[in-house]
């Protein structure tokens, strides 16, 4: 659903804007009972039974962006009890990051195969032939699936001639690679956190809006009103994200706006953290190591390394792009604070790592950021912004975003390195392909390889936290990088300072 602005979107976006209000205008945290009126006006509900439970949920999201922890549907506390805990200028994500607003959740039926009204009753029947366990049969002409038989083998899906029958699953779980949704004793939706790497499909795939993440807008702005240099690094999948009015040129005058000291591109990170795994290609494979996959998606980089033990040291010790940027920019600003903003939750995650606080001090998302641009009405892009454009990324750092962006820039420098090494390389975006390319790779069948993961389609630009659809991101970000004047890591001056 991403890249469509359907009542969910709003009604995300609308949290964001509000908790990005609360702060500038510097209102009492009692105002946050107002907010839920505000969004669900009137008696008549908008989306759901009730304008009661609709208001709750708002309630809910409301604390969650805020960086506070969901109450129970049964904790008569008002939306503001703690709120004074996240009235500060700094404020680490705490888990879980992603949650589950129990109810906000439909409790849609698990996985399960389903006769529709295309149904012929027709005299083959081979649904019924197929079926291993005799769980179809036929019920007053037409198909019907036993559901306490069914062992969901989809054989007769695959037979039936009018494509009568479909398989329904829950819209979360479908796009959980991690298989980390299951149920709670009500039937609703309940994410396992032992397994959850953050990559945030979930959220962006429940169509009841009852899936949610912490934020720091609040904090993140309470932080610039307090007068520190506040840097932000923004991620290469930024361009087009905010409007054709809001080109790569106008974003660092649009990003002032809100307060931010200066702006610095996270392609240059990426071509540092490039230069590094290049080097550590060429010095572990295949001697040390039989293939080397990238690093920079942290979903990705936490699947592998949970779900394939005996291959992790073959995932890349190379700090993201996002942690070679702030570690970068704290070498020059020691006393700045910095934030990434990206398409990402799983970066969330990543920042609240004890090795990683040092150097990254808050992570939004761009939806979030479009929050504070919304609050404060701000249009990036205005005839009077002025054109500030971004030099010192190359196009390879910039391409990061999208599939394939990352290993074709590692090789790249791999062949200036050594001209004779040839490199076979695999991608693989959305955690269930990533599964299928580790598995390969765990079999003795990826040696030599050089992989690239991406938890999300497309790459980052189909991140949680992105605004636009995915088609258009990518050729957003691949015309950006076409358009760049240096083309390959090795000719960033940042990564030059780091040889």
């Amino acid at each position: 659903m991403r890249g469509i602005y359907t009542p969910v979107t709003k009604i995300r976006r609308q949290v964001f804007a509000e908790i990005a209000r609360l702060a500038y205008n510097g209102d009492d945290m009692s105002k946050l009972e107002e907010i839920p009126y505000k969004i669900i006006p009137g008696e008549v509900p908008t989306y759901r039974d009730s304008v009661f439970v609709e208001r709750a949920i708002v309630g809910e999201r409301l604390r969650l962006a805020l960086g506070l922890p969901m109450r129970s549907a049964t904790d008569p506390a008002p939306i503001s009890k703690g709120a004074a805990d996240a009235d500060i200028p700094e404020k680490y994500y705490e888990p879980p990051l992603l949650d589950v607003i129990p109810f906000a959740c439909a409790k849609c039926d698990t996985t399960h195969y389903y006769v529709t009204d295309n149904c012929r009753g027709c005299l083959a029947h081979p649904c019924v032939s197929v079926c291993p366990v005799q769980a179809v049969s036929m019920v007053d002409g037409r198909s019907y699936i036993d559901r306490d038989k069914c062992v969901k083998c989809g054989r007769c899906k695959e037979a039936c001639p009018y494509s009568a029958i479909v398989r329904y699953e829950r819209p979360c779980a479908a796009s959980c690679g991690v298989d980390a949704i299951e149920s709670d004793e009500l039937g609703r939706a309940k994410i396992n956190h032992d397994k959850c790497v953050s990559c945030g499909m979930c959220l962006v795939n429940c169509p009841f809006a009852a899936i949610a993440d912490k934020s720091q807008i609040y904090q993140l702005i309470k932080c610039i009103q307090s007068g520190a240099k506040v840097m932000a690094a923004i991620a290469p999948a930024y361009v087009g994200q905010f409007g054709p009015l809001a080109t790569p040129d106008k974003m660092r005058e649009g990003l002032k706006k809100l307060g931010f000291a200066d702006v610095i591109e996270v392609a240059v990170g990426a071509d540092i953290s490039t230069i590094h795994e290049a080097a550590e290609f060429l010095e572990k494979v295949p001697d040390e190591l039989p293939f080397l996959a990238t690093s920079c998606c942290p979903s990705w980089a936490m699947m592998a390394k949970t779900n394939f033990p005996e291959i992790a040291e073959c995932i890349s010790d190379s700090p993201t792009p996002m942690v070679s940027t702030a570690h970068a920019i704290k070498e020059k600003y020691p006393d700045a604070k910095v934030v990434f903003i990206g398409p990402c939750a799983a970066k969330k995650l990543e920042a609240s790592r004890r090795s990683v606080r040092s150097d990254v001090d808050f992570v939004i998302t761009f939806e979030e950021l479009m929050g504070m641009f919304v609050a404060k009405g701000i249009m990036v892009g205005g005839e009077e912004d002025e054109s500030e454009p971004f030099t010192d990324a190359t196009g390879a750092g910039r391409g990061y975003a999208v599939t394939g962006g990352v290993a074709e820039a590692i090789r790249d420098v791999i062949q200036e390195m050594d001209p004779d090494r040839e490199v076979p390389i695999e991608t693989a975006d959305g955690l269930f392909e990533c599964r299928k390319m580790l598995t390969l790779a765990k079999a003795g069948k990826r040696n030599g390889y050089l992989l690239e993961g991406m938890a999300c389609p497309g790459g980052c630009v189909g991140g949680a936290g992105t605004i636009i659809p995915i088609n258009k991101a990518t050729a957003s970000v691949k015309a950006y990088k076409n358009s760049t004047e240096k083309k390959h890591a090795t000719e960033s001056p940042y990564a030059k300072k780091k040889k």
